[in-house]
């Protein structure tokens, strides 16, 4: 089979399985560590269906079986505890501290950011951002701090970045856009009902969908050509706008490592710009 993580194998192929199948599926995603070492039976009880639906599951995906699948989820997680020890840090996770207490569960966030998986859908998302004629940038509600950072920070480096404010004006943006052109969508729960249809008026349109959200089965990153996530805040149950903001510096990073030269023409131009009209108090 070809080389891809778990996670991603089911995202190709879930608009496909049956609705007992996708019951499993979100188990498993939601919980590998736990589900990598169980049988097929207790995998089933804990997703609600029976023993033969999980062992279909294993064949809608491409396995010649359970065993196969599992052992796939098991390499996986093994792969991503190596590269997560490469950058461990040992502090203790629980503290009395409420403001260390934060801090330590961010790094335990930010950790899980460069996992195997993460960093080949970023680096997709750094080449589609730079081949795109144009990126339209969408977020609702606490979404889009998130989406206005990043198309600040975007906008500094490439030209015909828009950034759709949440009073709408979407489709007359999107009017403007081609088959060349990137929109990305943040979306993190609760899930903003706006979000989800732009998304999949988005897909359903064929331009290239690139989401930031929490996991890769939420509404939006289902339909998605690209999904970029960060997990849950480990202690409040919240999403860290800290890994989000980090998540989108690593894709800033990655263009500014492939797009050198577009980038040093674009931010002469601006720098002239503020010069002229003289914008910073330097």
């Amino acid at each position: 089979m070809e080389q891809i993580s778990f996670q991603q194998l089911v995202r190709n192929k879930f608009s496909d399985l049956s609705a007992g199948q996708k019951k499993v599926a979100k188990y498993l995603i939601e919980n590998l560590n736990q589900a990598a070492f169980k049988t097929a039976f207790q995998i089933g009880r804990h997703a609600a269906v029976s023993e033969t639906t999980v062992i279909r599951l294993s064949y809608a995906l491409g396995f010649e079986g359970f065993s196969e699948m599992q052992t796939t989820i098991q390499q996986g997680l093994i792969q991503e505890n190596q590269a997560e020890n490469e950058y461990s840090i040992r502090l203790p996770f629980r503290n009395s501290d409420p403001f260390k207490r934060v801090i330590l569960n961010e790094i335990q966030l930010l950790k899980q950011l460069i996992n195997r998986a993460n960093v080949e859908e970023i680096w997709k998302a750094v080449d589609a951002i730079i081949k795109a004629d144009q990126v339209l940038i969408a977020g609702h509600m606490l979404s889009h701090a998130a989406a206005y950072w990043f198309s600040y920070m975007l906008g500094s480096i490439r030209n015909h970045v828009t950034l759709v404010s949440p009073t709408g004006e979407f489709f007359e943006k999107f009017s403007n856009l081609t088959k060349e052109s990137v929109v990305v969508v943040f979306s993190f729960p609760r899930y903003s009902n706006d979000t989800i249809k732009l998304a999949e008026f988005v897909a359903d349109n064929e331009v290239c969908l690139i989401s930031v959200t929490d996991r890769l089965l939420s509404p939006v990153g289902r339909i998605s050509d690209i999904v970029l996530t960060t997990e849950e805040n480990a202690e409040t149950g919240s999403n860290s706008i800290a890994s989000v903001i980090s998540l989108v510096d690593l894709i800033i990073e990655g263009i500014h490592e492939k797009d050198q030269e577009r980038i040093h023409h674009h931010q002469q131009k601006l720098e002239k710009m503020y010069s002229s009209f003289n914008v910073f108090n330097d």
